[in-house]
């Protein structure tokens, strides 16, 4: 799905030095899969493409996620919060796997009582990914 670039919903890309945070979640199961940052430029290519970039804070540049993967994601629909600094962007994720090390969800590690668990599969490994 694509948007058009007047959606109504302008981040405040000020507040974070030019970053708003962007939380991935599955648009089917709600299930939280990744936070990342978007820059101006990658929130106009998500809006543009239908397909979601975000802002590499380490590599400084634009990143289309699942660029070298495979492991897309199609933006289905977008949230943002009272303050404008801050997205919901409601996916459907290619591939079955949004974190880098293979997990479906990036947040694959639950505290619980017992200490730390893993709460979500494994979907692929990363050595073969990216090699």
């Amino acid at each position: 799905m694509k948007f058009p670039l007047s959606t109504g919903i302008k981040p405040d890309f000020t507040k974070g030095g030019g970053l708003v945070a962007a939380i991935a979640q599955d648009a089917e199961t709600r299930e939280v899969l990744m936070l990342a940052w978007m820059n101006q430029e990658a929130w106009e290519c998500t809006l543009k493409t239908g397909e979601v970039y975000y802002y590499s804070r380490s590599r400084k540049s634009l990143w289309h996620k699942g660029g070298t993967s495979g492991h897309v994601q199609k933006l289905k629909g977008v949230r943002i919060d009272c303050d404008s600094d801050a997205l919901v962007l409601l996916i459907e994720q290619i591939g079955g796997a949004a974190c880098h090390e293979g997990f479906r969800s990036c947040f694959f590690r639950e505290l619980t009582d017992e200490g730390v668990t893993v709460c979500c599969p494994k979907v692929f490994d990363p050595r073969e990914v990216y090699k």
